[in-house]
This record gives structure tokens, C-alpha cells and sequence, in this order.
């Protein structure tokens, strides 16, 4: 065995010289008698932060008689219908946006994939190697978003995590949109640069911090998100473009839910909005929205995809994306580019919904009227309350209540699919209407269940 090999190791007579170390440091004292006590420690995992809050939530819920909305058992595969507790429901809480789940020639090139290839390659891709599938559904996405190169990740959270946290380090400024997805704000916390956030979509305010503090670091990374998961908005693509071109950044735009949804064919919110997507620097997705799958990628320029191949944790120490998976998310993805009239259906349906909402006076924030619509309710209580009335009615909506979304804006989240109807969206908007506007006359409010507590 090397040097190399060996290093870590200790011999056994290290070995032994440190363990008889250990004993002297928690023997007794010269000249005591007595036996050194460990303290008594609470090694609960109820001291955990945040686990007495789960049980006060839970007790409040029970105190009301709501079921827990959280982990729920759906026995139907993801779509716009769905089946819990053996009752078929409306789905409003799936990411399948153009209807691809499930669709005969997926699964057949599934089939096929796990037939030929198995279930796993095994190991990270670094030392199993390449497998023709990887680098074939990788030159599809490049050519998407006419970038030189693309890698796929086996997890879309690990995507921005690992590369945020490989490509920054703490001589460099990463500054994202408040609102920006947990990935991105664990990516910026684990690269130790300094992490500033401006204002949602506030490009002045980006400007002005910009103007402030890039001077002061080496490297800078704007990031923000094609379309908001938990607002239904976006930024000004092409003012980004101009800002980072001017303060010498690297754009990153994460589009996780925009692909599949926004422009004429699903390309995304450059296309939504006419901008040249070399303008970006760092294009990031995930597969399991559109494309049906599990899994994420980055694409841009070639030095970037060779630096995060052997850099970026996720990607260097991660299994690498199995054959079935890969091999399905190419094909829902040749699907939406072949049926662009799914991607005008899951259009139509968003307007729909965003449009029959505000009639009915529900607010739904800045929501484009995509895939993604919230109803913000403000109260948490209330929002959990909405979200389980609207089950016993055969609508499943998900409620998000804080940390998920700021104090006081609690809200259920609509994701809209191709494969909902006109009917499935007004009675999804009536039955809403009715249930928030019955929970607002009982004057159902956090603090009057805190109170009973007492």
C-alpha cells in the first residue's frame, strides 16, 4: 500500500498511543477518589428545533378536527386527477404540466431503457463512465437552449446546490431574488461567498446593490428563477441580461418550472420573451416538472460543464442517472418540442384559472396565469382549513404556510396541467370562492385557536 494510500490511517501502535490518551483525559484527577459523572443529557430527538412546533401545529389541527394534508397517500399515478382514501379527486397538486405522465411512448421507452440497460448504472458517472444516453439527452438539452454543453444531475435540489457551492467560494458575492428556491439559498450558504438578496423581481434594487459591493468581490452570480414555484411570476429577462453584462456577473436562471410552460413550444422564458438565450450564463432545470422524471441539469458553456464533471459534489460523488430516467425525460422532452399544442392547452387553462379567480375576487398575487396560480389566504390556520374543505369537496390543493412562503401569506398553490378541462378549472375557482368566503364569516384565525389552547 502507498504513502497516498495510507494516509489517514494511524499504525497500531498510534492506534493504541491514542487510545491510552483518551483514557488519561477522562480519568479522575490526581489525588480524587471519586468517579467523573457525565452530565444527564436530553438526547430526545424532540429537542430538535423546530419538532415543538410540529407538535403545537398538530395539536391545534386536532383540537379542529383536520387531517394532516402533508405526506398524503395518493394510490394513482401523478396527473390532474388523482385517488386518496379510495375517493377520485380533482389534482391541483401535481407537476405534470403537459399531461406526460404516463404517456404510451415514455413508458414503452422506459421498458425498453430497463430491458437494455437495467435499473442503475451503479456509481457516479466519474467512475462507472459515460453511458450513450447521458451524453445524448445532454446535446438535446444544449441544443435547447443553444448552449455548448449540458450535464445532468441525479437530484434537481443537489443541481443548484452543488453547483452554486462548486463554482463560488468566499472571495465571491452570489446575489439571488428573495423569493429564490431553498436549493438556490443552500447552494449560496454552502459556498461561503457573500450572499446577498434583493427585492422580489426588483431590478432597481439589484442594480443599486450591484453598484454597492461587486467591486468588492472577485467573482458574482445573479440568480433567479424563470418562473416562480410559489407566485406564478417572473423577472425581466432582458434586463437581467443587461445588468450582468455591465456589472461583469454570471446570470443563472433557474428553470424548473418554466420549461414546459412558457413560449410558443415550452423552451422556456427566453422564448416567452424574445430574449437571446446566450445572454445566460447558467441555465438549470429540473425533470421532474415537464419532463416527468427525477433529476436535474445545468447547461452553458463547455468550461462550465467540464468544471462542475469533476468539482461539484452532487455530480462527482452521486450515483449517475439511470438509463430509465434518462431515457424517459428525452422522450417527454422530444414530445412537448413535437406537441406544441400541449403547451398552448396548459396556456389556455392557466389564463382560465388566473382570469375565473379574480372575478371571484381570490387573490392571486402577480401570477403570470401559467402553470402556477396561488390563492393567498394570509392566515395560516385558515389556509390549512381551506386547503382540507376543498378535499371533502374532491379537490386536492396543497396549502403552503410559513417557512415555505414569508409571515402572513399563506396560501393553497394551483398548478394547472394540459390535461385539466375548462370544468375541472371553474369548479377548482367556485368551490374555492365558496369555502374561503364561509371560513372568513366564521372568523377562523390562528390566534382565536391559540387562544383556546391556553
Amino acid at each position: 500500500m502507498t504513502k497516498k494510500a495510507d494516509a489517514g490511517r494511524l499504525t497500531d501502535s498510534e492506534r493504541s498511543d491514542f487510545l491510552s490518551s483518551m483514557r488519561r483525559t477522562a480519568a479522575p484527577a490526581a489525588g480524587r477518589a471519586a468517579a467523573v459523572v457525565a452530565p444527564v443529557r436530553d438526547v430526545s430527538f424532540e429537542t430538535l428545533p423546530g419538532f415543538r412546533m410540529l407538535k403545537t401545529q398538530r395539536a391545534a389541527a386536532d383540537m379542529l378536527g383536520l387531517g394532516n394534508p402533508f405526506y398524503q397517500t395518493h394510490a394513482a399515478r401523478a396527473g390532474a386527477h388523482t385517488v386518496i382514501d379510495g375517493r377520485l379527486l380533482l389534482n391541483f397538486a401535481s407537476y405534470d404540466y403537459l399531461g406526460l405522465n404516463g404517456h404510451p411512448e415514455i413508458t414503452a421507452a422506459v421498458a425498453e431503457a430497463a430491458a437494455t440497460w437495467g435499473t442503475s448504472v451503479s456509481a457516479s458517472r466519474l467512475t462507472a463512465g459515460e453511458r450513450p444516453f447521458h451524453r445524448e439527452f445532454e446535446a438535446a438539452l444544449a441544443a435547447l437552449y443553444q448552449t455548448e454543453d449540458a450535464l445532468l444531475f441525479a437530484g434537481g435540489h443537489a443541481t443548484n446546490v452543488s453547483s452554486i457551492a462548486a463554482l463560488l467560494g468566499p472571495k465571491d458575492l452570489v446575489v439571488h431574488d428573495a423569493l429564490a428556491h431553498n436549493s438556490i439559498v443552500v447552494g449560496a450558504e454552502l459556498s461561503k461567498a457573500n450572499r446577498r438578496v434583493f427585492p422580489h423581481n426588483d431590478l432597481d434594487a439589484l442594480d443599486a446593490l450591484l453598484a454597492a459591493a461587486r467591486d468588492k468581490h472577485e467573482r458574482c452570480l445573479i440568480v433567479t428563477e424563470g418562473l416562480f414555484s410559489m407566485d406564478g411570476d417572473g423577472p425581466d429577462l432582458a434586463r437581467l441580461v443587461e445588468i450582468k453584462t455591465r456589472w461583469g456577473a454570471w446570470l443563472m436562471v433557474d428553470e424548473a418550472h418554466s420549461l414546459g410552460v412558457l413560449g410558443a413550444t415550452g423552451r422556456g422564458i427566453f422564448e416567452h420573451q424574445g430574449v437571446d438565450p446566450a445572454g445566460v450564463d447558467i441555465w438549470m432545470g429540473t425533470l421532474s416538472k415537464t419532463l416527468v422524471g427525477c433529476g436535474g441539469y445545468i447547461a452553458g458553456a463547455s468550461d462550465l460543464v467540464t468544471f462542475l464533471k469533476f468539482h461539484a459534489p452532487g455530480m462527482v460523488y452521486s450515483v449517475g442517472l439511470p438509463a430509465t430516467t434518462s431515457i424517459g425525460s428525452l422522450t417527454a422532452l422530444k414530445l412537448m418540442l413535437r406537441e406544441p399544442e400541449r403547451v398552448a392547452r396548459l396556456q389556455a387553462n392557466g389564463r382560465r384559472f388566473l382570469e375565473k379567480a379574480r372575478a371571484a375576487g381570490l387573490d392571486a398575487g402577480d401570477s403570470w396565469g401559467y402553470a402556477v396560480s396561488p390563492v393567498i389566504v394570509g392566515d395560516s390556520l385558515r389556509t390549512v382549513m381551506l386547503a382540507n374543505r376543498l378535499l371533502e369537496r374532491g379537490i386536492n390543493a396543497f396549502p403552503i404556510i410559513p417557512p415555505g412562503v414569508p409571515e402572513k401569506s399563506a396560501r393553497l398553490r394551483f398548478f394547472i396541467s394540459a390535461a385539466h378541462t375548462p370544468e375541472d378549472i371553474d369548479t377548482a375557482v367556485s368551490a374555492t370562492a365558496q369555502e374561503l368566503a364561509l371560513l372568513e364569516q366564521e372568523g377562523v384565525s390562528v390566534g382565536k385557536v391559540a387562544d383556546l389552547m391556553k
